[in-house]
C-alpha cells in the first residue's frame, strides 16, 4: 500500500467503499456532506493514489450517468487471531470478504517468538494458494490486555512470556506492512459488527466465552478500549467471594468459575467422582475432556453436564447483569468457543439477566449467539488495520 488518505473527507471515502462495495460518485455524494465539485476533487485525489479505482458507469439516476469507483481490487490485509489454544489466519480484499483462512493449535505458553513462527508459515501457506502476493497491512488479535497505541501485552494471565513484547513491531518489520494489535475480544465484536449479528448496531456488548472470559465494548460504533487498553476484562470480576484461586492471583474469579479451561476441570472431575457416567466414558475414550464433550454429553442428557452449563451461565449471566445495568446496551453477543453449549447455556445467561437487571435496560434487549462463529475474530483484525489505514496519515 503505498499512500493513506490526506483528510478525513478520503477517509471517509474509502471506509464507505470498503464498507458499501463500488458505488457511483452521484450516490457517494448523498452520504458525505461535500459539494458536487469538492467530491469530485476528493475522488479524483484517490484516483491518484491508487486506493481507488473506476469501475465502469452507474445505472443511471437520469440525466448524465455517474462514474463508479471502488477500492484498488489488489489490497491485501492478513488477519490474525491467537487464541489460547488455536490460531486463525486470513487474508481479506479490500472489503473485508475473506480469500483465504487457515487454523492449526497452537499453545499461546509457548511464547511469542514460536507463535509468530506458526502464524508467520501459515501466512506463506495462504501466499502460495494465490490470494495475496503480499500484504497491505496486518490486523492482530491475542488472548490478552494490549497497551493499544503501542501494540504491546500487558501482564496477560493467560500468557506466560508475552509481557511486554513489541507485536506490533516485531510483525511490521516480519511482514514489511503495517500491523495494529488488540485484545482478541475487541476484534469479535469488531467482525460481528462489520458482517455479523451487530450491523446495524451502535451500542453492545461482545462477551467471549472460550480458554478465558473477555468483553468487547462498542459505544456510538467505536471499540471503547479504556483509559489504558483494559477495558472489557470482565473474566476477572468476582462471582464467588473466598472461591477458587485464578490465573490472575486473586480468588473467585468469573474465569476461574466458568471458561473453558474451569469447565474441562469440573467435567473431569464428575467423570473422576462418578457423578457422571457420561463423562466418565468420555474421559476414559480419550483421555481428556473439553467444553465440547460437556456439550454432546448435555445433549445426551447428562444431569451433571446440564447443571455445569446452567450454573456457568447464571455466573456469566449475573456478571453481564451488572454491565448491562450500567452501560445499557441495545445488544449482547455472546461469541467463544465455549459458545457450542448453544441453547442451554444461552437460556440460562438469559434468566439470570433478565431476572436481575431493571426492565428499562432488558425490556428490548436481544442476548443472542454471535453469527460469525470463527470468521469473527479474523474479519475484526482485517477491520482494526483497515480503519488504521483508512484514517488520514
Amino acid at each position: 500500500m503505498t499512500a493513506r488518505p490526506a483528510n478525513a473527507h478520503q477517509a471517509r471515502l474509502l471506509r464507505l467503499l470498503r464498507d458499501g462495495g463500488p458505488n457511483s460518485r452521484a450516490q457517494l455524494g448523498d452520504q458525505v456532506e461535500l459539494s458536487r465539485s469538492k467530491l469530485a476533487v476528493e475522488i479524483d485525489r484517490l484516483l491518484e493514489t491508487g486506493l481507488v479505482v473506476a469501475d465502469g458507469l452507474a445505472a443511471s439516476r437520469g440525466g448524465r450517468r455517474s462514474h463508479n469507483v471502488r477500492l484498488a481490487p489488489g489490497l491485501r490485509f492478513l488477519s490474525v487471531d491467537i487464541g489460547a489454544t488455536s490460531v486463525d489466519v486470513a487474508v481479506t480484499n479490500p472489503e473485508l470478504e475473506i480469500l483465504g483462512h487457515l487454523t492449526e493449535p497452537m499453545d499461546v505458553r509457548e511464547g511469542p517468538v514460536a507463535v509468530f513462527e506458526q502464524v508467520l508459515a501459515l501466512a506463506d501457506k495462504l501466499k502460495d494458494s494465490g490470494v495475496a502476493e503480499g500484504f497491505d497491512g496486518a490486523g492482530i488479535g491475542v488472548p490478552g490486555p494490549v497497551r493499544f497505541p503501542d501494540g504491546i501485552p500487558v501482564a496477560p494471565p493467560i500468557m506466560p512470556g508475552w509481557d511486554g513484547f513489541p507485536v506490533r513491531e516485531a510483525l511490521s518489520q516480519d511482514l514489511g506492512c503495517p500491523v495494529m494489535v488488540d485484545n482478541d475480544v475487541n476484534l469479535m465484536a469488531m467482525g460481528e459488527q462489520h458482517a455479523g449479528v451487530a450491523r446495524s448496531v451502535r451500542d453492545f456488548i461482545c462477551v467471549k466465552i472460550g480458554t478465558g472470559i473477555g468483553c468487547g465494548i462498542v459505544v456510538g460504533g467505536a471499540v471503547h478500549r479504556g483509559a489504558t487498553g483494559s477495558a472489557g476484562d470482565i473474566g476477572h470480576i468476582q462471582v464467588v467471594p473466598g472461591g477458587r484461586q485464578c490465573a490472575c492471583g486473586n480468588h473467585g474469579c468469573l474465569e476461574a468459575h466458568f471458561s473453558g479451561y474451569a469447565l474441562a476441570r469440573d467435567a473431569e472431575s464428575a467423570a473422576v467422582d462418578g457423578s457422571s457416567a457420561e463423562l466418565a466414558a468420555r474421559l476414559a475414550a480419550a483421555g481428556r475432556l473439553d467444553a465440547a464433550d460437556v456439550a454432546a454429553a448435555a445433549a445426551a442428557g447428562d444431569p451433571t453436564s446440564l447443571t455445569l452449563i446452567r450454573d456457568g451461565g447464571a455466573r456469566t449471566g449475573q456478571v453481564i447483569a451488572g454491565l448491562v445495568s450500567f452501560f445499557n446496551p441495545a445488544l449482547v453477543v455472546i461469541g467463544g468457543g465455549v459458545t457450542g453449549l448453544g441453547h442451554t447455556l444461552l437460556a440460562s445467561i438469559r434468566t439470570q439477566v433478565y431476572r436481575q437487571s431493571l426492565p428499562l435496560a432488558t425490556g428490548n434487549l436481544p442476548i443472542v449467539l454471535g453469527e460469525l462463529g470463527p470468521a469473527a475474530g479474523v474479519t475484526g483484525a482485517a477491520r482494526l488495520i483497515s480503519d488504521h489505514l483508512f484514517s488520514p496519515a
